[in-house]
């Protein structure tokens, strides 16, 4: 599903001007992301939270020419998974 198709569906079911829920989607996925390079959670009770987490420095090996590399640390956004999200997927 892409984003405008999301929109297209939240369009749908909140009886909503598709340029309205498109401009909801997009707030929606902004605050997320701002919220994330601040540093924050994000909780969605019953779907799920979305966060940072930080990797470690770590040594690497460059598949073409087998050298060790040094791979800087990173920070990565993660989702896991509420769960009412879980059991709605679980279901047949």
């Amino acid at each position: 599903m892409t984003k405008k198709e999301l929109a297209d569906e939240v369009a749908a079911k909140a009886k909503l001007k598709k340029k309205d829920a498109e401009d909801a989607v997009d707030a929606m996925l902004d605050g997320i992301t701002k919220a994330l390079k601040k540093g924050q959670k994000v909780q969605l009770v019953g779907f799920g939270t979305f966060e940072v987490r930080k990797r470690k420095a770590r040594t690497g090996i460059n598949p073409q020419s087998k050298q060790k590399i040094k791979i800087p640390a990173s920070k990565a956004p993660a989702f896991r998974a509420g769960k009412a999200l879980k059991d709605a997927i679980a279901k047949k």
